[in-house]
C-alpha cells in the first residue's frame, strides 16, 4: 500500500481518478448525501478506456449501488471486462472526505471477481475530496484470503 500526493501519481492513475472525480457530481443520493465517483481504466482490444459509474441510492436501501459497481456494470454493459486499476473518490453533501473512501465489502468481492477474469492484482486508487491523501493499495490487500471464479474452477478465459 502506498501513499501518495497527486503529483506523485502516474498519468493513467491521475487520468483515472480524475475522471471518477467528474462524476461524482452525479451522485443519485437523496438520502445520504454523499456523493462517489469510480472510474476504472479498462482495457478495450489494444487501447485503454476510462468507463466512470457513480453510487445511485433508492428508497429500498439495500437496492443501492456503489460508485465502483456502477463503473463496472457499465463496462460490462459495452462488452469490456479486463480492467488495470479503479479509482475512487468521495465528497459530502457540504465537506470534504478528509479519510479515503475505500470500496465497501460487496465492491471490493466484484473487484476481485474482475481482477481474476484480468488476469492482474487490480490496483485500486482512492482519494480524499482535496487529493491532498492518496492511497494506492491492490485488491489482495483489500481483500485478503479472497474467493473468485479460478477457485471454483471456473474458465474465464471465455470472459474477457
Amino acid at each position: 500500500m502506498q501513499h501518495l500526493n497527486h503529483q506523485n501519481l502516474t498519468e493513467t492513475q491521475r487520468l483515472t481518478l480524475d475522471a471518477a472525480e467528474k462524476v461524482m457530481q452525479l451522485a443519485y443520493n437523496p438520502y445520504s448525501h454523499f456523493y462517489v465517483g469510480a472510474a476504472v481504466l479498462a482495457k478495450n482490444g489494444t487501447e485503454n478506456r476510462i468507463i466512470s459509474g457513480s453510487n445511485v441510492e433508492n428508497a429500498a436501501y439495500g437496492s443501492a449501488i456503489c460508485a465502483e459497481r456502477a463503473a463496472v456494470v457499465s463496462a460490462n454493459a459495452l462488452g469490456i471486462r479486463v480492467f488495470e486499476k479503479v479509482a475512487i473518490i468521495a465528497r459530502g453533501a457540504n465537506f470534504d472526505t478528509t479519510k479515503i473512501t475505500g470500496p465497501c465489502g460487496e465492491c471490493r468481492q466484484v473487484l476481485y471477481e474482475f481482477a481474476q477474469i484480468s488476469g492482474v492484482n487490480l490496483e485500486i486508487v482512492m482519494s480524499t475530496t482535496k487529493k491532498d491523501q492518496i492511497v494506492v493499495a491492490t485488491i489482495e490487500e483489500l481483500l485478503p484470503f479472497a474467493f473468485g471464479p479460478l477457485d471454483l474452477g471456473i474458465d474465464i478465459e471465455k470472459y474477457r
